[in-house]
């Protein structure tokens, strides 16, 4: 994602994620997996995603509320509505 209009170049992503959450049970069922082979698929891809850089998201934040980052809230709501495939 790239913000033009800002003394900065595009956003980097690299921080770090939380770790999964550990198996629950004891004994022998400790090692089963909290997550059902149903939801497989979706911490793949969760876990495809890049990471979020927390400390570049709050200064982009920072630089919206003091107005120094330019911002349309009516060009964000049809970049949004073109993205899902909206039609008005």
């Amino acid at each position: 994602m790239k913000i033009t209009g800002a003394a900065t170049p595009a956003i980097n992503v690299g921080t770090t994620r939380s770790a999964p959450p550990p198996a629950v049970g004891s004994g022998a069922s400790a090692a089963v997996p909290l997550q059902s082979e149903v939801l497989q698929p979706a911490a793949e891809a969760l876990r495809a995603l890049p990471e979020v850089d927390a400390a570049r998201v709050a200064e982009l934040r920072d630089a919206l509320a003091k107005g120094e980052l330019p911002f349309d809230p009516a060009r964000l709501a049809g970049l949004i509505q073109r993205f899902h495939g909206g039609s008005r």
